[in-house]
This record gives structure tokens, sequence and C-alpha cells, in this order.
């Protein structure tokens, strides 16, 4: 089976795995989790800096020249051609911040069902669940949980 998030080919998610893979998986999926915010944080950043600078710009006079970084090229322009290009740059980034919050919500459920289904508990925290494990569960010899630090 192939993993989505990599491209790499996974052991299907059951009981045949390990729990060392478990644990590398878990922490695969919150690794990915952890990306994605960061990049969210990163792009609520740039869209920050372009409203910024296109507030200011609205200010300005249209004919004034004002100067551009284009693929690491810096260019002169007018105020009344760099706005327009400003503005549809912070859509596009608002765009990408959406599409992104919907992939960290997508991950967050899937670490979440992942978590439920291997029975996962991280260090320091409580298992509320400890009293229903130790009834039928427990007596049928269901699979054991692991602790992930």
């Amino acid at each position: 089976m192939a993993d989505p998030v990599k491209g790499r080919s996974v052991a299907p998610a059951g009981k045949g795995l390990s729990a060392e893979q478990v644990v590398s998986r878990f922490n695969r999926l919150r690794q990915d989790q952890r990306g994605l915010a960061s990049k969210a944080a990163e792009l609520e950043l740039e869209l920050n800096e372009h409203s910024l600078v296109i507030e200011t710009l609205r200010e300005v006079d249209p004919t004034r020249k004002c100067f551009r970084m284009v693929g690491g090229v810096l260019v002169e322009r007018t105020v009344k051609e760099v706005l327009p290009a400003l503005e549809s740059n912070r859509e596009q980034i608002s765009k990408l911040i959406e599409a992104l919050a919907q992939q960290l919500q997508a991950k967050g459920r899937e670490l979440s069902e992942f978590r439920e289904r291997h029975n996962i508990r991280l260090v320091g925290e409580d298992d509320p669940k400890a009293a229903a494990r130790d009834g039928p569960e427990g007596s049928k010899g269901g699979p054991g949980g692991v602790l992930v630090s």
C-alpha cells in the first residue's frame, strides 16, 4: 500500500504492525501535521506583509516609482503597476492558507483515528478509557496500548 503523504510503501495499518512501526508511523503523521502548521504560519506572515504593503501603497501617488523583487531581481515599476500584482498575490496566498487549513484538519483526523485504532497514549497523558479497557476488551485479549513520548 502506498503512503499518500510520502509516496512510500508501508504495511497496512492493522494487526500486522509491530509497536516500533506504529510509533514510527505515528511520529511521521505528527511530523507531517507540524510541517503543515509551520507552512500555514509562514504564509500567514507573508499575507500580513502583503496587506501592510498594499495598505501603504494605496495612500501613495499611483505614478510614483517603487521597487519590487521579482525572481531575485529588483525591478523598478510604478505603484499602479505593482499594486494589482500584490493584490493578486495576496489573494493566492489566502487560498493557499485555506487549502493548508483543510489539509491540517484532515491530518488531525487521520492522526486521531490512528491513535484510537492503535491505542496510543502520550507520555504524561491520563488514560480516561482505562476502566473500560480493563473490562470486556481486556478479557478478549485485545491489543495492548503503545506509549509514545
